[in-house]
């Protein structure tokens, strides 16, 4: 569990000894080349450490330049692209349209981590906690208060029993081949309904802050479960059952909505939030999430899909860029 990379990377160190190197011109990219890597929704300047061949694909371990070694990690070929002028350009444009800080020289943001792989595990929400952050330049300060609210990314402390509940699912689909079965009853619109009919109760009234703050949840849900709340053993699944307008929300469950929580911290800066309303979100979702564990028994499944995931779905799910 304390590795960062991504399933097919962490599959081929168990085989170590089957690995191959293929003829060299087949690799694209060579041991320490600088290029241009994606990580959901950004695209940053990386170093290429090392490349191996794992399930007849080439795997690069790659370095985020001006960022620590814990976000180094294992890519595919599908996450990099060559460093030139023409690629630049599309980072810069993508970085625009993302409302990165036009001041960086890279074009990259200063405050915003690469995020480590798509997988979604636990100890990343620990990593994120010790605020960890890139060097951030001198400026006036006006602008260091219009970027004081992304510099402050909101904490969200999961409950214990909801860890291992990550752990748990973490362990089922990409060690024990198993999968949540779709569609779940309940799935995530009854989990948020449930829970603002247990806040209006307790509070005597409907709250039409706590409704559009699940509003928000869902939105959000919806939106990141395809990019990066999602295993790649679960692409196929996914691909096979939301199609045309179907929301994510209608068909998955509490066990991928809770993984939304995992990420919600890195995802939040980008909304620009302040301060004081991120403190009250943070109280929010704590209470959502203490919700979640008091009915844990009721939302979550006991027992995933026997159903092996096939080696070619494995391979054939690469992370989407947006």
């Amino acid at each position: 569990m304390g590795s960062s990379r991504d399933d097919s990377a962490t599959d081929g160190d168990k085989s170590t000894g089957n690995r191959r190197r293929p003829d060299s011109n087949s690799n694209l990219y060579s041991d320490g080349e600088k290029v241009l890597a994606y990580h959901g929704p950004r695209i940053y300047e990386a170093k290429v450490q090392k490349a191996e061949i794992r399930k007849n694909e080439w795997k690069y371990f790659v370095h985020y330049l001006g960022w620590s070694k814990n976000w180094d990690e294992w890519v595919g070929v599908d996450r990099l692209m060559k460093y030139t002028e023409e690629n630049i350009v599309k980072q810069q444009a993508l970085d625009k349209k993302q409302g990165v800080d036009k001041n960086s020289k890279s074009g990259r943001s200063t405050q915003t981590k690469p995020k480590v792989s798509s997988d979604v595990k636990v100890e990343k929400e620990d990593v994120k906690s010790s605020g960890a952050k890139g060097k951030k330049r001198k400026s006036d300060s006006s602008t260091e208060k219009e970027n004081a609210s992304i510099e402050k990314p909101v904490k969200i402390q999961i409950p214990s029993a909801l860890k291992k509940q990550l752990v748990d699912d973490w362990e089922y689909v990409n060690h024990q081949d198993k999968l949540v079965k779709l569609p779940r009853s309940p799935n995530v619109d009854d989990v948020l309904a449930k829970y603002l009919e247990y806040r209006s109760k307790k509070d005597g009234m409907m709250t039409d802050a706590v409704g559009e703050i699940l509003k928000g949840l869902r939105c959000y849900f919806d939106r990141a479960l395809p990019v990066i709340l999602l295993y790649n053993k679960e692409r196929k699944q996914y691909h096979e059952l939301v199609t045309d307008n179907i929301s994510p929300s209608t068909i998955y469950g509490a066990e991928h909505l809770l993984r939304l929580f995992v990420k919600l911290p890195e995802l939040l800066p980008y909304v620009n939030i302040e301060e004081d309303l991120a403190t009250r979100l943070q109280q929010k979702f704590l209470d959502f999430l203490k919700f979640l564990q008091k009915n844990q028994s009721s939302f979550f499944i006991s027992s995933y899909d026997g159903s092996k995931v096939s080696d070619s779905s494995a391979t054939r799910g690469k992370m989407t860029q947006e």
